[in-house]
């Protein structure tokens, strides 16, 4: 009996640790560039991460993500999450026809918008 319950806490806590991980399957791939602080975004497979102008990881947001949506429409994709650790929440907009991504952060500590419009980098 403590084996089988043991095996259903186990497989519990496995379901609730796979179901946290967010699918960044549906996002858009590459680099930009946040000008405004020389900083890229660059979103792969399975990773968001923001570098330095040298490539340097500046914050690496995996297994730090929360909340995540996903809302692809024909002319636009939107995907948002929380990050605790960052002390933000950040929104980012890619239309379909063009390669700019547009991203909104809303800050802990402010009441003050961010908003940047982003270049694909090559």
């Amino acid at each position: 009996m403590k084996k089988w319950l043991l095996a259903l806490v186990a497989l519990l806590a496995a379901a609730a640790a796979f179901a946290q991980t967010p699918d960044l399957s549906k996002l858009p791939k590459g680099k930009w560039l946040d000008a405004n602080w020389n900083a890229v975004w660059e979103i792969g497979a399975d990773s968001i991460r923001l570098l330095d102008g040298t490539g340097a990881v500046v914050f690496d947001f995996k297994d730090k993500i929360k909340d995540f949506k996903v809302d692809a429409k024909v002319t636009e994709v939107t995907f948002s999450f929380r990050c605790d650790g960052a002390e933000r929440s950040y929104t980012f907009k890619k239309g379909t026809t063009d390669l700019d991504l547009t991203m909104e952060i809303d800050r802990d500590w402010t009441t003050e918008p961010y908003s940047v419009t982003m270049k694909l980098q090559k």
